[in-house]
This record gives structure tokens, C-alpha cells and sequence, in this order.
């Protein structure tokens, strides 16, 4: 069995071996992250280590439902090992299936989402009679972080390329890799990921239409300049009202109707127009969404596309999302209302235009909560149920 590598001039005993294992797998149990990180970088070592039962750290990181544990060997350690998403264990499980089994949806979401940074710089790098590489050097990094992200929703990938730096200023070229990675993933013989490829494509797509948005705007900027002249504060004021990822979100965003049930009619047209668009109709992930969209009562196309990405999720009755990315755990409340949830203040602006139909409105509705019972009531009240 591979227990563990170390470099040559640091090989310790078989005796510090099982310590080291023993106590690389207690501090995951214990969910100590920076313990781990350490142990790791002091005694160099690799993440190829098992247990009696054959699980790596991965799989008990994921297990234990630690998704920052799951994205640090990720991220840090399985990417110098060339990690391999299908290993399995002695019950023949993979790390993602064993967080699913727990329902640690997050971390599943976080491994299946992973890719190795050697598929991105391929990119950076001038294949044939090329003379420039597809992607800049300076883009690998961020780029890598981008195709990472497990929320799909397209307002978040918007801000991500946003707030990534260095992706905003080369659109068409990180659209381009992006095909290249979706049509390189479904020409991998018995190793084709048609869901990678799926993810890809839809990247591709939005990134694409984000970038129409830019070169309209900028259209429209140069008309109007052609025709008057403008002082410096007005050209501020343009540049700001001409940004290109906030008018596509309002797009997403934009509906005839207000509240939870509202349809966002531009955006549903948007996510079907993408599958339509996937070039390879005869793939099995092509056929469920489609079979899945085709339903009369069929869940929204972002539900559809993002599970179809990131698997099925049970139990979501009482997790928060945030009203403008979709992102899981939004923290802030409009404080007005407190009846919606956003990340942070630029989500709120961004869904303001569509929000404040609604707020006032909402801040009148009745909560309809029922009372809180303390435990001395409700023991009291057992109590006298007995003596009766």
C-alpha cells in the first residue's frame, strides 16, 4: 500500500509515519484546517496517504463535510499530485459520492467543479504554428479561479469576471478558450466529462453575450460623442451608466413582475437559448436538459442548468440564497423589508430597480409566525397532561 512520499533527505520512520497519518487524519476529524496546512508543507509531504478502510483525506474531508478542508487539498496539495477525481475506496466509492451519501452537497459541488491547473496552461502555451499562446500567462491564475466557480448563476459569473482580475479587459479570448475546453472535453475518448464540457459551453455563452453588451455600449458612446461634446463629469457619468456587466445583470434580473414567484422572462430565455446552442445534441446531459425543460411544470432553466452542473440537492426549503447571484448563505437583509437576502451591497444595487416595486409592500405583510413557546410553559403544561 502507498502510504506516503517525502523527499529523500527526509525519509522518516515506518514509527513516524503511522504518527504522521494518525494525526493527519485526527485534525481533519477536528476540522483544523491551518494544523493540516502545516503538517503538510513542513514534512513535504503528498496527499497519496490511506487509511485501514482505503480513504484519502480528501474523502474524509469531504465526509466530515468540510468544504474549506476539500478546496485547500484541492487547491494546494492534490494539484502538484495530478489528483484524480475517480479514485475510489475499498467500498469502491469516490470522495464526491462520499459526500453526497451525507448530503454535503457543497463539497461534492466543490470536487466535481475542480480542474487541474495543466488543463489551463495548455492554453498559455503556442501549440503548432502558432507564434502567441490562446491565453496570456498573466491570465492562468485568474482564468483557473474562474472556471472553478460552483455557482452558475449568471449574475455571479458576471461579477466574478468582474472581480477577477485581468478577465474584463480579454473577453473574447477567455470565451475562446473556453469553447476549446468544452470541444478538448468531449474528444477525450472513455475520459469525455460531457458535464465539464456542458459548464464550459455555458461559460462561453455568457461570457459571449457579456461581451456584446460591451462593444454595443461602446457603439452607442462613440454615436453620442460623434454628436455633441461632453465635459469631464458627464464622461464619468457615461462610463459608469455604459458598464457593461451591470447591464447584463439587469437583463438577468429584469421581470414583469414582482415578488418570489416572479418569472425573470429574459433570463429563462437566455439559459434555454444556451442549451440550444450546445453543439453536441447526441450526449446524455443534452438529452436531461432538454427532457427537463420540455416539461410542462418544469422548474426554471437556472435550476435545470445548475443542477445538471452540479448535481441534484435535497432539503433546500430553508437555505438563504441571495436574491441578486444565487449565492447559498446570502448574510445581509434589506432593512427595510428584512423579506430578501443579498451578499453584500453591490448585489443590493444591482436588484434595487426591481426590489423597491416591491419593498414597501413587503414590510407591511404580516410574518406569520407562529409565537415562540418557552421550555418551562411547555414543560408545565406535559406535567399537568400527566396528572390528568
Amino acid at each position: 500500500m502507498n502510504l506516503l512520499t517525502f523527499e529523500d533527505n527526509m525519509a522518516p520512520s515506518n514509527e513516524d509515519k503511522s504518527k504522521l497519518e494518525k494525526e493527519i487524519f485526527e485534525l481533519i476529524s477536528n476540522n483544523d484546517i491551518i494544523g493540516l496546512k502545516n503538517i503538510f508543507l513542513q514534512h513535504k509531504l503528498k496527499p497519496d496517504i490511506y487509511d485501514d478502510n482505503g480513504m484519502t483525506p480528501l474523502q474524509h474531508a469531504a465526509y466530515k463535510g468540510n468544504k474549506d478542508i476539500v478546496q485547500m487539498l484541492l487547491d494546494q496539495l492534490l494539484l502538484m499530485a495530478d489528483a484524480k477525481r475517480d479514485v475510489v475506496n475499498s467500498v469502491g466509492r469516490t470522495a464526491s459520492q462520499m459526500a453526497a451519501f451525507v448530503g454535503n452537497h457543497g463539497c461534492v459541488a466543490t470536487i466535481n467543479n475542480f480542474i487541474p491547473k495543466s488543463d489551463i496552461v495548455y492554453y498559455t502555451i503556442p501549440q503548432g504554428l502558432e507564434t502567441e499562446p490562446k491565453l496570456p500567462v498573466s491570465l492562468a491564475a485568474s482564468f483557473h479561479k474562474f472556471v472553478m466557480q460552483v455557482n452558475v448563476h449568471p449574475v455571479r459569473v458576471a461579477l466574478n469576471l468582474q472581480r477577477i482580475p485581468g478577465l474584463g479587459d480579454n473577453l473574447e479570448k477567455v470565451q475562446k478558450v473556453l469553447e476549446l475546453m468544452s470541444e478538448r472535453e468531449m474528444k477525450r475518448g472513455p475520459e469525455t466529462n460531457e458535464v465539464m464540457a456542458f459548464k464550459f459551453h455555458y461559460l462561453s455563452f455568457v461570457v459571449a453575450e457579456i461581451s456584446r453588451c460591451r462593444k454595443r455600449q461602446l457603439a452607442l458612446q462613440r454615436d453620442k460623442s460623434a454628436e455633441e461634446s461632453v465635459g469631464k463629469r458627464g464622461d464619468e457619468a457615461e462610463e459608469k451608466k455604459l458598464d457593461p456587466t451591470e447591464s447584463f445583470a439587469k437583463k438577468m434580473l429584469k421581470s414583469s413582475r414582482s415578488g418570489p414567484a416572479a418569472a425573470l422572462e429574459f433570463q429563462e430565455s437566455f439559459l434555454r437559448e444556451c442549451v440550444r446552442e450546445f453543439p453536441y445534441r447526441e450526449c446524455t446531459i443534452f438529452r436531461q436538459i432538454v427532457t427537463s425543460l420540455a416539461q410542462k411544470d418544469s422548474p426554471t432553466a437556472l435550476s435545470i442548468v445548475s443542477a445538471a452542473i452540479n448535481g441534484q440537492r435535497g432539503f433546500t426549503d430553508n437555505t438563504v440564497f441571495c436574491w441578486t447571484c444565487g449565492q447559498e448563505g446570502a448574510p445581509k437583509k434589506c432593512s427595510k423589508c428584512k423579506a430578501v437576502q443579498y451578499c453584500d451591497r453591490e448585489c443590493q444595487r444591482l436588484h434595487w430597480f426591481m426590489h423597491k416595486k416591491a419593498c414597501a409592500r413587503l414590510s407591511k405583510e404580516p410574518t406569520n409566525k407562529a409565537p415562540a413557546v418557552s421550555a418551562s410553559s411547555l414543560s408545565s403544561e406535559l406535567q399537568s397532561l400527566e396528572v390528568n
